[in-house]
């Protein structure tokens, strides 16, 4: 199949709107697999591979705004230190628990929402952040919220002849954390995953829950329980066992070949609580 490398987005963008069918590929982590296991490509079907695009894999945190800029297709591995962890430790600790080493130098977090597998750790995190993805196309350019933009399993809002380009996280004070549940310790699909981000500038959290429902789901009964027990110190354990109820009924589980729904659903309440009684402990040392 024809292999096209632009240098710059607008190449790309030129690329996508020509007539034919194309497939983006960054780093491949998901497509090549897809590809390699007897995927079909459709004839005439070309490639256009963004890893010459520098724009593409680079960051900034704009602090007149807030706001950290992150490229589509920044890797994990620099996802998940320097910088960007001191600035965004939710994203980090996604970061950390993708694949092996191998997979975090090439995987990107722009495919990672692309690809919108509701098991995405880069997804869940994205979603509890309140990330807006910038997409660009030869007609312009257009921003949509992450959480809006996935629309079911491996379903997206992206037209074909759309690129995201950036994601927009506005930084925010308070604990952020992840956690995630699988077969092993490394390199696995989240059977369950959470993602809490406390935002103690505005009064709010965000719970957002990955692999127990079509797309990440948020918890809006359960937030402001947690957004009281954090930042109010009115945390006892009927409050938490308020709060892990209210976050297993947000859950919508399936049976698959990982997991059963009642597992996933106990599962992401054990993670909810964690997480809780991390923000609890957390705030407490910050405090003292």
């Amino acid at each position: 199949m024809p292999v096209f490398h632009p240098i710059d987005v607008d190449e790309a963008v030129e690329l996508l709107a020509r007539r034919g069918p194309r497939r983006i590929l960054a780093g491949g982590t998901d497509e090549m697999v897809r590809i390699n296991h007897g995927a079909a490509v459709g004839e005439g079907e070309e490639i256009v591979c963004l890893n010459n695009i520098t724009e593409l894999r680079s960051w900034a945190f704009e602090s007149d705004r807030g706001v950290l800029v992150i490229g589509a297709a920044v890797p994990w591995t620099e996802l998940a230190s320097g910088a960007i962890a001191t600035l965004c430790p939710s994203l980090a600790e996604a970061a950390r628990t993708v694949g092996s080493p191998q997979i975090r130098n090439a995987g990107t977090l722009g495919g990672n929402v692309a690809t919108a597998s509701p098991a995405g750790d880069g997804l869940c995190a994205a979603v509890a952040l309140d990330a807006v993805a910038v997409i660009r196309s030869a007609a312009g350019s257009r921003r949509v919220p992450v959480a809006e933009l996935v629309t079911g399993p491996k379903q997206t809002g992206l037209g074909p002849e759309e690129l995201i380009t950036s994601f927009e996280i506005p930084l925010t004070e308070g604990y952020q954390g992840y956690a995630k549940v699988g077969v092993r310790n490394a390199m696995v699909i989240s059977i369950a995953g959470a993602c809490l981000v406390v935002d103690e500038q505005h009064g709010i959290s965000r719970l957002a829950l990955g692999s127990v429902g079509p797309t990440i789901l948020r918890c809006p009964e359960a937030e402001p329980l947690i957004t009281d027990v954090i930042l109010n110190r009115s945390g006892n354990t009927a409050r938490l066992d308020e709060i892990v109820d209210s976050v297993r009924s947000a859950a919508r589980p399936i049976d698959d070949h990982r997991a059963t729904a009642d597992y996933r659903r106990h599962a992401v309440g054990v993670l909810a609580r964690r997480l809780v009684t991390r923000a609890i402990s957390a705030r407490e040392e910050n405090n003292t």
